[in-house]
């Protein structure tokens, strides 16, 4: 059976984006883990407010373990903060292909300015120390993707061309690569 594609990495990274597009080119089903918070339990910034950061992060559990148990295999887009909980990061290992989509806190700090969502972890005045202080916590997780692909400055076809090559190549070498 093929393994799950899971997109790793910080919040705003463009992750949902790149994973519409890759599982259109892989023929396979796209699954957005906070977009299955949202249809459980409503708006993510609501449940901060309300329950607080540990409850997302069971729902994210919840949501992750429900995207693995699929028979196909998918595309999963997980949050910036899901391999924070160590079942996650387990889980992913051992029923997943873990791609970290990398960008700069600078371009990621760009791009939370110019949307409209308000990221429960950002608070409501996003600033650039605050997202180069999550990501330098949470970056040694996304490093141990099995490919870490830097976005930066690349369109997201190209992106997608590298990752679908590196999971057509995989088995004639190693698992871990950058691209």
């Amino acid at each position: 059976m093929k393994r799950h594609v899971a997109l790793v990495g910080f919040m705003a990274s463009g992750k949902s984006t790149i994973g519409r597009k890759l599982a259109r080119n892989l023929n396979r089903h796209f699954v957005d883990t906070d977009a299955l918070i949202v249809r459980a339990h409503g708006p993510i910034a609501r449940i901060f407010s309300e329950q607080g950061e540990a409850a997302f992060r069971d729902f994210e559990h919840a949501a992750l373990r429900e995207a693995l148990d699929t028979s196909e295999a998918c595309v999963i887009s997980l949050g910036g903060g899901a391999l924070t909980k160590p079942e996650n990061r387990r889980l992913l290992e051992e029923y997943a292909d873990r791609v970290f989509i990398k960008m700069s806190p600078e371009q990621i700090f760009s791009r939370v300015l110019r949307s409209r969502e308000v990221r429960p972890m950002l608070g409501a005045s996003p600033t650039l120390a605050r997202i180069q202080e999550l990501y330098a916590k949470r970056m040694a997780d996304y490093e141990s993707a099995d490919l870490i692909v830097d976005a930066s400055h690349r369109s997201d076809a190209d992106v997608i061309r590298g990752i679908v090559g590196w999971l057509r190549a995989r088995d004639d070498g190693g698992r871990r690569a950058e691209s």
